[in-house]
């Protein structure tokens, strides 16, 4: 039996616009989230929402529905992540090491400053402190994490959006973990 999802690209790949639109209402705040944790900035997470799904209704065509189209649309979304984070840091590696000795470079611990009053009053002290800590992430780990702890995906799926083995996908969150382990407990410090 075939997905939802599967059954709406379908039909959004014949014309049918409201196939389309009850994607985009489905998958809009998933993608936003996405792009939010990876990027830590609201008008590029919105413009990554944005680009997804004009890249999805352009390459509809090319989805295969034997495949998970949740897989496929975060695929989509995280690459689209991937390659602003690579933009913002262009002469830098991600493997690159700070005078102080922390595994990332400066615009990786950036915080967005685009914090509003009711966010101010959600978050809780130690939730903005996890906050920092997960934007603090080499890239490499934080796509893996925030795919795993936060969007909820398997490790197969991870694997696949990612196009990268599972084993890859293992050692990528249990050292990301590890680095936020150590970054939280230096904090507390």
């Amino acid at each position: 039996m075939k997905s939802i999802e599967s059954q709406l690209a379908k039909k959004a790949k014949g014309g049918d616009r409201s196939a389309f639109n009850e994607l985009v209402q489905r998958y809009s705040s998933k993608i936003y989230n996405l792009a939010y944790r990876m990027l830590g900035n609201v008008q590029e997470s919105e413009d990554v929402v944005q680009e997804t799904f004009l890249r999805v209704y352009k390459n509809l065509a090319s989805y295969n529905p034997t495949h998970k189209f949740s897989t496929w649309i975060y695929r989509i979304g995280t690459n689209l992540c991937i390659d602003r984070l690579r933009k913002r840091k262009p002469i830098y590696s991600l493997d690159m090491e700070r005078e102080d000795g922390e595994g990332v470079d400066g615009y990786a611990v950036i915080a967005s400053d685009e914090k509003t009053p009711e966010m101010e009053l959600i978050l809780s002290e130690t939730q903005l402190s996890i906050r920092e800590a997960i934007q603090s992430l080499p890239d490499k780990y934080k796509s893996v994490v925030i795919l795993k702890y936060f969007q909820d995906l398997s490790l197969q799926e991870i694997s696949e959006i990612l196009d990268m083995p599972v084993t890859t996908v293992k050692t990528r969150i249990h050292r990301g973990r590890e680095y936020l382990r150590r970054k939280l407990q230096h904090q507390q410090l």
